[in-house]
């Protein structure tokens, strides 16, 4: 049931799925591992959301990227009779994951507006930190946000489906 209610049912919600996790994560992401990287500072928060709108566009390309491999990694971890839970944390981790391989480099080139080996060169050292803030976001924030929209949008159109068919 927690399938069928809180994950998108098609093309169209998917994409409002993938809006209000790629909004929430990239507007709480993207400034707290720029704190983390320079300082907290109202300067630096304010460059942070001069780029916000280029880091979304790049997190939108490789979601769409990573969107198959990542269920290629979840279904080898997960069976399907494993709990809706299960595989939502697993799932989160495989995107997650591979989310945080490309924007840690990517992220770094748009953020510093320029294309280095900087970001190659101090990957092992960024891309845990990165992974594990991502990670917090996704598990406690975003999904659960979005799952919630979905649930709520899913209950309203199913109670209108019933009312429409009592009509009848």
């Amino acid at each position: 049931m927690d399938f069928y209610m809180k994950l998108p049912r098609n093309k169209k919600e998917f994409a409002l799925f993938i809006a209000v996790i790629s909004i929430l994560s990239v507007n709480i992401i993207a400034p707290l591992i720029t704190f983390f990287e320079f300082e907290f500072s109202l300067e630096v928060w304010v460059n942070v959301l001069k780029i916000i709108p280029f880091i979304w566009l790049s997190v939108i390309a490789f979601v769409l990227i990573t969107y198959k491999p990542a269920e290629w990694l979840t279904h080898k971890i997960v069976k399907k009779e494993d709990s809706f839970n299960a595989h939502i944390v697993v799932n989160i981790l495989c995107t997650v994951f591979l989310m945080s391989i490309f924007m840690t480099v990517v992220g770094t080139w748009i953020g510093s507006k320029q294309v280095t080996l900087e970001p190659i060169k101090f990957f092992f050292y960024k891309q845990p930190r990165n992974f594990a803030i991502s990670f917090a976001v996704e598990a406690l924030f975003a999904q659960p946000i979005a799952r919630f929209v979905m649930f709520k949008m899913h209950k309203a159109m199913d109670k209108r489906a019933t009312d429409k068919h009592d009509a009848n």
